[in-house]
C-alpha cells in the first residue's frame, strides 16, 4: 500500500492544486480511508476558493481536519465519502461518511466515521453533509404539520429543505428559483414550483437559500403576519441589504438565521452532532435525491472543476468528485 496521498489545496484566490504528501502511519484507533466520492457544497466552498471568508470567520469557518489557515494556502472540503481499508475489524471494508477535506486516502480517528445505512448508496451519500444543514434548518424553523412552506433557491440545500417538509404531513411547499428547468426536480420532491413573479404570499414559514439579495427580499415579501423567514445563505465577506421598511415591522416578521455547525436550539438538549450526522445519513435513502447530484468529475481534474463551479456552475445542483 503506498504510504503517501493526494488532495486539493486552494492556494490563491480562485486558485487550486493537486498536492501529495506522505500519509501518516494509523495509531491505536485510527483507520485509513479510500475515498470513492466527495461532494462540493458549492456555496461555501466556492466563497473558501475565491477568498471570500471574512477574517471574524476564519476560526469558526474552520473544517474538520483542514489543513493550513485562511485565506490561502487551505485543504477544505467536508463531503468525503470512502471505504475503510485499514483498521479495527469492526470497520475495515465497510463504506463510510467523513467530514473530511477532499483528498484520495488519509488516516482519521474512528470516531470521525459515520457508516453508511445498507439502503443508502456511496454515490448519494455525498449530500449528507447539506441534508444535516436541512435538517437542522426545519428544526430551527420549526415546520409544523399543514403549514404552508416557501424555499426561495433551488440549490441542494434548498431541494433538500423543500424536500423534508414536503415529507410532513399536511405541508405545502413551494420552491422557488430563477431557473424554470427546476420544475421538474420540484415535482419529484413532492413540492410545487414557482418563478419569483409568480411565488404565493403569506406563507407561515419561507426558508431562503439562494444568496442573493434580490432572493432574501422575495423571501421577506412573501411571509404571512407574524411568520418565521430562516435565513440559510451564507455571504462571506459580502454586505447584504434588506427591506426592513416597508410592511417588515407591522407584520411582525421573526427573521432567523441557521447554521448547522450547532444543533438547532429546539434539539440541543436531546440531539449531538453526531446523533444529527446519522440521521441525516438515514434520510438519504430516498432515490428521488439523486436528481439533486447532476454533475460529477475525476478528483485530478478538481482544481479546473472548482473554476468553473465558482464562475460558471450553470445547472449545478450538487457536483460529485469521483475517485478511481
Amino acid at each position: 500500500m503506498s504510504d503517501r496521498s493526494l488532495s486539493f489545496w486552494v492556494t490563491g484566490p480562485a486558485c487550486g492544486e493537486i498536492r501529495q504528501s506522505p500519509l501518516a502511519a494509523p495509531g491505536v484507533g485510527e483507520l485509513i480511508v479510500q475515498a470513492l466520492f466527495s461532494g462540493v457544497s458549492r456555496g461555501t466552498e466556492s466563497l473558501v476558493f475565491r477568498g471570500k471568508v471574512p477574517p471574524s470567520e476564519y476560526s469558526r469557518m474552520r473544517a474538520p481536519f483542514q489543513e493550513g489557515d485562511f485565506p490561502t494556502p487551505v485543504k477544505y472540503g467536508y463531503c468525503m465519502v470512502g471505504r475503510v481499508v485499514h483498521g479495527p475489524s469492526e470497520y475495515e471494508g465497510r463504506e463510510i461518511f467523513c467530514l473530511h477535506p477532499h483528498q484520495d486516502r488519509f488516516v482519521v480517528p474512528s470516531s470521525a466515521v459515520h457508516p453508511l445505512p445498507p439502503d443508502v448508496p456511496a454515490q448519494r451519500a455525498v449530500l449528507a453533509a447539506n441534508m444535516e444543514t436541512a435538517l437542522n434548518a426545519l428544526w430551527d424553523a420549526g415546520v409544523l404539520p399543514g403549514d404552508r412552506v416557501s424555499v426561495v433557491g433551488a440549490g441542494s440545500v434548498g431541494c433538500l429543505v423543500a424536500r423534508l417538509a414536503a415529507r410532513i404531513p399536511g405541508c405545502e411547499v413551494e420552491l422557488i428559483d430563477i431557473n424554470p428547468r427546476r420544475r421538474a426536480i420540484a415535482c419529484d420532491l413532492g413540492a410545487t414550483f414557482a418563478l419569483p413573479d409568480d411565488a404565493r404570499g403569506e406563507a407561515d414559514i419561507v426558508v431562503h437559500a439562494s444568496g442573493s439579495d434580490v432572493g432574501a427580499a422575495l423571501a421577506l415579501r412573501l411571509a404571512g403576519f407574524e411568520a418565521t423567514v430562516l435565513e440559510l445563505s451564507w455571504y462571506g465577506d459580502r454586505q447584504v441589504s434588506l427591506p426592513l421598511g416597508e410592511a417588515f415591522h407591522s407584520r411582525r416578521l421573526v427573521l432567523k438565521s441557521s447554521q448547522v455547525g450547532t444543533v438547532a436550539g429546539p434539539r440541543r438538549a436531546r440531539r449531538t452532532l453526531q446523533s444529527r450526522l446519522q440521521l441525516a445519513l438515514s434520510l438519504l435513502n430516498d432515490a428521488a435525491l439523486d436528481k439533486l447530484i447532476n454533475s460529477e468529475s475525476r478528483f485530478m481534474d478538481l482544481p479546473r472543476t472548482m473554476e468553473q463551479l465558482s464562475s460558471a456552475p450553470g445547472e449545478t445542483i450538487m457536483h460529485r468528485v469521483r475517485y478511481d
